[in-house]
């Protein structure tokens, strides 16, 4: 079974592309159908792309 996605995962995102490939959903077979599997991905890049605003903005203020 493949691993969760969780928020710590965004340090390995380089690319847009990348996020694709490092969302994963442990339990896609499990959903009811497939507009719920393709819901819980959105929000998982969701989460990840909060998480990588908000470690952009720490960096920024780090720096000045």
């Amino acid at each position: 079974m493949t691993r969760r996605t969780y928020e710590a995962d965004a340090r390995r995102i380089e690319s847009a592309d990348d996020l694709d490939d490092i969302v994963k959903d442990k339990r896609e077979g499990w959903r009811a159908n497939s507009a719920k599997a393709r819901r819980r991905q959105r929000r998982y890049k969701n989460r990840l792309t909060r998480k990588l605003l908000s470690m952009g903005s720490t960096a920024c203020e780090q720096d000045a």
